[in-house]
């Protein structure tokens, strides 16, 4: 398969969540690449420190700084960044911590009301709406966020949460690319243990269990969630559609 392929070119993508962790990472493979991006996020400063870095890759870059757990914010957000220019990629990457931080204190209640208000459907909604402007204009692709163990299920509060929540994105996901099909692909990236914030200060069990989970017998980094979102974003995977491609390491 050529190398060209695999570039993005000229192309407009949108990353959710996009300030720090696995969304700043994709926001960044896919600019080197080739893709101009809107780095999404909460927080001004840090959405414009990531389009400065996109723009030392020569790629333009723009910030688009609104809360997703806002139903309108949702709603002008996609509305916006369609009326300046069609969208080709659309990644949903958004979504609440609830591990570390502020979060990690919250209830359960409180902290499940919060990841289906944002993961589930900000991506539902976000998806819905880009989707349906892709599909008229005949091309795009949608990549979103699910979890590894979503259909196999984890103990503890935070299983419980997620294998909903992502579980949920991923049912979607399948779901979507049949609405969409044939002008839109879209696919969903389903993580195992990667090393972000939470990972990085994770206990010594934690840490353990993360290597001992993976055939390969290490975490996995953003940048390996971030390469498979090109993969999946680029003509390389033209025929690749309505799947949740598990990245993990392979599962033991």
């Amino acid at each position: 398969m050529p190398d060209s392929d695999y570039r993005l070119d000229d192309r407009w993508a949108v990353v959710t969540g996009s300030t720090r962790g696995i969304g700043k990472a994709i926001a960044l493979e896919l600019a080197a690449a080739g893709a101009n991006v809107v780095v999404h996020g909460r927080n001004r400063e840090a959405a414009e420190e990531v389009c400065t870095a996109i723009r030392r890759l020569k790629r333009q870059a723009e910030a688009a700084v609104t809360d997703l757990a806002d139903a309108d914010n949702r709603r002008q957000l996609a509305a916006e960044l369609w009326r300046r220019r069609p969208i080709d990629i659309w990644v949903n990457n958004a979504g609440v911590d609830v591990l570390t931080g502020d979060g990690a204190e919250h209830s359960f209640a409180e902290k499940f009301a919060q990841l289906w208000n944002v993961d589930v459907l900000g991506t539902i909604e976000l998806a819905r709406d880009i989707g349906g402007r892709m599909k008229e204009r005949g091309q795009g692709a949608i990549i979103n966020i699910g979890w590894d163990q979503a259909e196999s299920g984890m103990e503890g509060d935070s299983g419980e949460m997620f294998v909903v929540t992502k579980g949920g994105i991923m049912n979607f996901t399948r779901s979507l690319a049949k609405s969409l099909a044939p002008a839109v692909r879209v696919n969903c990236i389903a993580p195992g243990w990667i090393r972000t914030a939470w990972g990085a200060n994770a206990s010594d069990y934690w840490q353990e269990r993360a290597e001992s989970e993976s055939l390969l017998a290490r975490w996995g980094e953003v940048e390996d969630i971030a390469h498979v979102a090109r993969f999946l974003a680029s003509d390389a995977a033209a025929f690749v559609n309505g799947q949740i491609i598990a990245v993990n390491g392979g599962r033991r």
